[in-house]
């Protein structure tokens, strides 16, 4: 039977291009698309793009690019910064994956007759008997597993996803087949900074596209006591120690802050442990609702360790209670849940 066509999202890196030499041995009618998304340097911009062209000329493959600049802007970009000047840290890859891998490639797919829509992503997709319904998956690859960043994905089009490098288990791997195969992306450097801040200075990026400036406050203590002052609330976050200028007997950590009173608040580190917390904006894929409490795992941010924890909803938010205390839970960022493998849900955390 002769397997259908894949629209597969190409960034002209090794993972994508081993992604489109896997997929057309598999036999699937492969078409590489490139989203021009955003950035200041245009010859980065045309870079990447021509580099992904290059590799669907090298492997005799239709490849598309499209402009989304302004979609990326709404709907990354301005999320980005909106987090920023609310005192939250972002994770811009799930709004990027949620809006743009998984929103406009799947509407392009469509337009270009398109059965599955796939990127280099390393997890998982599967038909899971147990749960009589598709669902996301841990790959192999341990700590480079992307999972976490994946939660956003309608459930629904999860059938329609195609990961080809769910199996391998490390970046090795990947680098020995493209070099096997004379992939011209064998040895391009992975990029390890937000794809709009290449250089990773976000603070640069807030002041140049927005109105956040450095406004000096104060420093505080839990009881409302100053300790110091602060350069602008952006420029701190939960956990930090390093430069805030405070001489104490013992170490001080960033717990938060008080927008209202453009204040930093700090404590010992002690005062950075969390029972439990909520998470909003949430998005359920193994199940349609979480009625009574259910055992998980929890991860809090990408680098963090999965703990156990106990989640109900409570309206539209999930409650989450963990079995230990965890460290420095920040707003902003995603609390993912696992059962064993499977991706449960997740959900912003408040």
């Amino acid at each position: 039977m002769e397997k259908k066509r894949v629209l597969l999202g190409m960034s002209g890196g090794v993972d994508s291009s081993v992604a489109a030499l896997l997929l057309k041995n598999e036999g699937y009618e492969v078409v590489g698309t490139t989203l021009d998304l955003f950035c200041k340097d245009e010859a980065l911009n045309e870079s990447t793009i021509n580099d992904a062209k290059r590799m669907c000329d090298c492997l005799e493959l239709e490849h598309h690019a499209y402009d989304f600049k302004d979609e990326f802007k709404k709907k990354v970009i301005d999320d980005f910064i909106h987090c920023y000047a609310n005192c939250k840290t972002p994770n811009p890859c799930i709004e990027c994956n949620k809006y743009m891998k998984f929103g406009v490639m799947l509407r392009k797919a469509q337009e270009l007759g398109c059965s599955y829509i796939a990127t280099g992503h390393y997890a998982k997709t599967e038909y899971s008997e147990k749960y009589s319904r598709w669902v996301l998956k841990k790959s192999n690859a341990g700590r480079k597993d992307q999972s976490y960043v994946l939660w956003s994905i309608p459930k629904e089009i999860l059938e329609f996803v195609l990961f080809p490098l769910a199996d391998f288990e490390s970046k090795d791997e990947i680098r020995n087949i493209a070099k096997e195969n004379n992939l011209q992306t064998a040895n391009k450097p992975d990029s390890e900074d937000i794809c709009f801040i290449p250089d990773g200075d976000y603070k640069k990026f807030l002041e140049e596209n927005s109105n956040i400036r450095p406004k000096v406050g104060n420093i505080v203590n839990k009881q409302g006591k100053v300790l110091g002052k602060h350069t602008g609330l952006y420029n701190y976050t939960i956990g930090q120690r390093k430069g805030l200028g405070i001489s104490n007997p013992v170490p001080l950590f960033v717990l938060g802050f008080n927008s209202e009173k453009n204040e930093v608040v700090v404590g010992e580190e002690k005062d950075l442990y969390s029972e439990e917390i909520e998470v909003t904006d949430i998005n359920l894929l193994l199940v349609d609702e979480i009625k009574s409490w259910m055992e998980v795992m929890v991860k809090t941010r990408y680098s963090a360790k999965e703990a156990k924890a106990k989640i109900k909803q409570v309206g539209k938010n999930i409650k989450v209670v963990f079995e230990e205390p965890q460290r420095a839970i920040t707003p902003g960022q995603s609390a993912v849940f696992y059962i064993d493998d499977i991706v449960l849900g997740g959900g912003k955390i408040i």
